[in-house]
């Protein structure tokens, strides 16, 4: 909606008009802006961007778990007919499609299509098994990571700036920001790249564009977030009001996208996005959703229509995964990002970000042990902050 329409009775409140099915202390964001390669603004401290992947889809199906044969039937489908490559997943032979039990990590990836959203999909780039270098970007990179009980979820955001080797790159040091490694090799360098950085071991890719971020949040009707102080965005050129704002469509991708007016950048903009990301759960999540058969159906065909999974990702598992999941609220979702160390500069002239090495090291070592909670306990400003204080 325009800036004229949107409801002023209720700007500057802190009190969140979505009451209807939502928790009261969190709801789920998105993003692309500069291609690898190309330096950015120097910012201070603060990063993600795009897209509800995986999440989304588990929320989906976990609502959906006791409704009618015939609509889970339908599901299923949908879920069947989600997209399959190859992304460099190698699959444990000792699970033999059983991941129950296991604590799992997803490498979650926004993407967008080349030729100013026109081109091919991810999905049909890699369906000759050949991956076309620069044609598309991921500025979202995120591990999804779910503890073996099964209780929480945790949603880490690594900057899109963030320096590292890149196997093969062609650059002097073979050294580049994160995101170049998708835009040159696609999703299997992005999964070698965050195992190398991380030392985590990667079980799933999953993959979704920016037309079905638009898209989903328009089949939600909207999604209601707050913003602390009025400011503007000289890059897209909108004024951000106080207030509850309730946004879908294009307008959801500009309040993701933002980053100019913003204190600390890129680091906020990740804020933004993943508060986006609580607040589309919220929404998911809610009886306004979930008592709703025609909402739901027009939420599951977007989901599934712009995912894409690595092809050892087979249906029962998803399904098993959601069904498991189906007691997490949005409560039970935490959003932390990569520790910040420093902005740098690199040698041919790039603005950079070098994480902190120690504290991501603890970071890294904490999912892989499954045990981030004693992480947060050590650095509990990691975490995003409550609805009515993200920028």
């Amino acid at each position: 909606m325009s800036e004229e329409e949107r409801p002023s009775s209720d700007e500057g409140s802190t009190t969140d008009p979505d009451v209807e099915g939502a928790d009261s202390g969190t709801e789920p964001s998105s993003e692309a802006d500069t291609g690898p390669g190309q330096p950015t603004a120097a910012e201070r401290r603060g990063f993600l961007r795009r897209h509800l992947v995986l999440v989304s889809l588990a929320a989906l199906l976990i609502v959906l778990a006791g409704t009618a044969g015939s609509f889970l039937w339908w599901l299923n489908h949908q879920i069947g007919e989600i997209p399959r490559a190859e992304m460099g997943v190698i699959e444990d032979p000792k699970k033999n499609h059983n991941e129950g039990g296991r604590p799992l990590n997803i490498l979650l990836l926004g993407a967008d299509n080349g030729e100013g959203g026109k081109g091919p999909s991810v999905a049909e780039d890699l369906a000759d098994g050949e991956w076309t270098p620069f044609a598309h970007r991921s500025d979202t990179i995120m591990i999804a990571h779910i503890p073996a009980d099964r209780k929480s979820v945790q949603l880490v955001s690594i900057p899109r700036d963030t320096w590292l080797p890149i196997d093969g790159y062609p650059s002097d040091s073979e050294r580049a920001k994160i995101n170049a490694a998708f835009a040159y090799g696609g999703p299997s360098l992005s999964l070698t790249t965050v195992e190398q950085l991380t030392g985590i071991a990667i079980d799933h890719v999953a993959i979704i564009d920016w037309v079905g971020f638009k898209d989903l949040t328009t089949a939600l009707g909207g999604v209601r977030v707050y913003i602390p102080e009025t400011f503007y965005d000289t890059s897209q050129k909108i004024t951000w009001e106080k207030g509850w704002n309730e946004y879908e469509g294009q307008e959801a991708l500009a309040y993701v996208r933002t980053r100019y007016g913003l204190e600390n950048g890129d680091f906020d903009r990740i804020k933004r996005q993943q508060n986006f990301m609580r607040a589309t759960m919220g929404k998911l999540l809610s009886g306004s959703t979930t008592r709703n058969p025609f909402k739901l159906t027009k939420v599951v065909g977007v989901v599934t229509k712009y995912l894409t999974v690595d092809k050892t990702w087979d249906t029962d598992e998803i399904r098993s995964l959601a069904l498991d999941m189906r007691d997490i609220k949005t409560n039970d979702v935490d959003f932390v990002t990569a520790p910040f160390g420093r902005y740098d500069t690199s040698a041919d002239g790039q603005s950079i970000v070098r994480l902190a090495p120690k504290q991501s090291k603890d970071l890294w070592a904490a999912i892989e042990d499954d045990d981030i909670e004693s992480y947060l306990k050590e650095y509990p400003e990691e975490k995003l902050a409550d609805k009515t204080s993200v920028d």
